[in-house]
């Protein structure tokens, strides 16, 4: 057997990390701006994480959700208090496309419908209802295509509230920085439009934040920057450090019914000590002021860069997500990045660089990473 060829691959075999940086089987280290695409978010191989997971992996690595979790209790706790959702409920998944697909089909449960609005260039996961909240015809297959879903431009609030109007509409889904759609921010004044317009009709308005959120904005979400409270946020990606592991943070208005929601996987002991040693990191290094400050300096730094160069055409994002938008195609860069100046980046459509580093990048890193950047910029 081989395996089902649907990734293309940089020809790396990457085998060690520690902190920002990796290292491949033949020696070479490299400077990860990438995070295993905003995955990493307390480094790789934190000495806490690394230890917290050991001992548990030595007393239980897993036992079924008939049982009480205490684990789950815990990480419930911490995660309403570090983020300010403390009356929230939380439901324990493996992804960020579970979370979402749970997200949605207890929306759909809660008030009857089938609509979804969904923003254009949104990309919400790969299951069934999830990809079919994608704004990607190519990634939809044909039995996911059941017509639930609306794309709307982001910000644009009176096609929102038009649809709305309708009265079927059973969820908004919003991306509060887009991640594969380019880095396109939703606005104060369209998110708290949305979150009206959704009471006003008795819509359930969810933030995805998988990737965006979880400190990398420098707010613990970024819908924090926009002075809304969603019904429900998904989180996944930076919640574990690399541990496979997603959750929806539930209003109180919404009440559990046994058997309405499962997994067999969701919330184990392993995955739940994988986001305790990350809360346990992100409180004692200060990571989500980290990524605030940080993510200041490195787009103070890029802005002086985009003067030095005629390459770099825009600068988006917030914290520790950054959109570099060029004035070329980026796959010559990424590969000059990549195999000359060893720095591992990610990219949006054609022409932008998505940084999404460690939350606990530092300012010397992130002078590192220019220095790069400038060296490969200079030979195109």
């Amino acid at each position: 057997m081989k395996l089902f060829d649907v990734y293309p691959l940089f020809d790396i075999n990457i085998v060690r990390g520690q902190g920002v940086n990796v290292w491949d089987d033949k020696g070479q280290a490299y400077l990860d701006l990438y995070g295993g695409h905003a995955v990493i978010s307390i480094g790789h191989c934190h000495p806490h994480y690394v230890d917290r997971m050991t001992r548990q992996l030595g007393e239980l690595g897993f036992y079924s959700n008939s049982v009480v979790n205490r684990l789950q209790v815990e990480l419930a706790e911490r995660l309403g208090r570090i983020s300010g959702y403390d009356d929230y409920q939380l439901f324990l998944v493996n992804s960020g496309a579970e979370a979402n697909e749970n997200a949605l089909k207890l929306a759909s449960f809660a008030n009857g419908r089938k609509r979804v609005l969904s923003a254009a260039k949104a990309f919400h996961g790969r299951t069934s209802l999830a990809v079919e909240a994608t704004d990607n015809p190519k990634i939809i297959a044909p039995i996911n295509a059941n017509g639930h879903v609306t794309y709307l431009p982001l910000n644009d609030l009176p096609a929102w509230e038009k649809e709305l109007a309708k009265g079927d509409v059973c969820a908004c889904i919003v991306e509060c920085i887009q991640g594969v759609g380019g880095l396109d921010m939703a606005t104060p004044a369209f998110a708290q439009g949305l979150q009206a317009a959704c009471k006003q009709h008795g819509t359930v308005l969810i933030c995805d934040e998988i990737q965006c959120g979880y400190g990398r904005s420098g707010r613990f979400f970024v819908h924090q920057w926009l002075g809304i409270r969603p019904d429900m946020i998904t989180v996944a990606k930076g919640i574990g450090n690399g541990f496979p592991m997603g959750g929806v943070l539930i209003s109180p208005d919404f009440k559990p019914v046994y058997g309405q929601l499962g997994t067999t996987f969701g919330g184990n002991h392993l995955a739940c000590t994988a986001a305790l040693a990350v809360l346990d990191v992100f409180e004692n290094e200060g990571l989500v002021e980290n990524a605030h400050l940080v993510g200041d300096y490195l787009m103070d730094e890029l802005s002086q860069l985009q003067q030095r160069t005629r390459h770099i055409r825009e600068l988006r994002g917030r914290g520790l997500m950054v959109g570099v938008v060029l004035d070329m195609p980026h796959k010559e860069l990424r590969n000059k990045l990549i195999h000359e100046q060893y720095c591992f980046t990610g990219s949006a459509g054609t022409d932008m660089l998505r940084l999404l580093p460690p939350l606990t990048l530092s300012r010397d890193n992130a002078d590192d990473f220019i220095k790069r950047l400038e060296t490969a910029l200079s030979e195109l």
